[in-house]
């Protein structure tokens, strides 16, 4: 067990015959008390110190270790949205690669029928053409047939007919 200031203090040694001096003995006991406190003072302000820094740093290990768990709980976060992000952004483009197929389909399929009506139409067009100069050439025919050269003279003859029975009914009128 450690020596206290008191023990030293209170420390009475024996006497012997011619022992040492008891003033000086006293004043050096004297001396080792005041440094002997001194040294108990500072070795429980060093002790408190390393409690406080032990305390200090087992505060800030804790801080470390929360931030340390925050910072890969963060990290997971992050992890888990960029791969969020980048699966919606797959559904995104195969969506709109789904609508660019449907309307390039629509697409086509409108230009096809726009073809067909459009071959219909030439084909009509076509047969319209052939009928029309068909029934040109026929009416040309009939111009230069010599039908029509007689029907072109009793149409004179029946115009003065006409005027002439026209003009006997209004005299006798």
């Amino acid at each position: 067990m450690p020596l206290t200031p008191l023990d030293i203090h209170n420390k009475v040694f024996s006497r012997g015959f011619r022992g040492y001096d008891e003033d000086e003995v006293n004043d050096f006991l004297d001396q080792i008390i005041k440094d002997y406190e001194t040294l108990i003072r500072e070795k429980k302000d060093l002790e408190q110190k390393i409690k406080n820094s032990d305390e200090k740093l087992s505060h800030f290990s804790n801080i470390e270790t929360t931030l340390n768990k925050s910072i890969l709980v963060a990290q997971e976060t992050a992890e888990e949205v960029k791969q969020n992000a980048n699966k919606e952004a797959k559904l995104i483009v195969m969506e709109a690669k789904k609508n660019a197929d449907r309307i390039i389909n629509e697409a086509l399929e409108k230009s096809r029928k726009v073809t067909l009506n459009i071959e219909e139409l030439k084909k009509e067009a076509n047969v319209y053409r052939t009928r029309f100069q068909m029934l040109i050439e026929a009416q040309l025919e009939l111009l230069k047939s010599d039908d029509w050269k007689s029907m072109s003279v009793d149409k004179d003859n029946e115009t003065s007919t006409n005027e002439f029975n026209d003009g006997m009914i209004n005299s006798q009128a």
